[in-house]
């Protein structure tokens, strides 16, 4: 499993409808047994998991380079709002400054209504 209170940083590989995997580095955060992904709802991954919910994960760096070993897990959006916005607080929580500076960006460009958060379950 994917340790979300140490890692910075997970490859979250989705799949086409052709079966090729399309892999993207995303923050992750957890805490209560419960691993998240933030992301953008109109985003190609969120479109990938709703059809199809099996996913991989793997730790890796900002650019996306693997340095870990990848995981199979199960996706699903998290449709509900308060529980959406108690994913965000734990990536405000885990990310500081940077998830802050997300969320301001996110209001002056008119998308903060487009925030998404995906659960793993491994």
């Amino acid at each position: 499993m994917i340790d979300a209170q140490r890692e910075r940083y997970v490859s979250l590989a989705t799949f086409r409808k052709d079966g090729r995997e399309v892999r993207t580095p995303v923050w992750i955060a957890g805490g209560n047994g419960k691993v998240r992904v933030y992301t953008n709802i109109t985003s190609g991954k969120v479109k990938r998991i709703r059809r199809n919910g099996r996913v991989r994960v793997a730790p890796c760096d900002i650019r996306g380079t693997v340095r870990g070993e990848w995981v199979e897990a199960q996706a699903r959006l998290i449709e509900d709002a308060r529980k959406r916005d108690q994913g965000i607080r734990a990536f405000v929580k885990k990310y500081g400054w940077q998830m802050r500076l997300a969320l301001f960006f996110s209001r002056l460009s008119g998308r903060y209504e487009q925030r998404a958060i995906i659960e793993l379950h491994f």
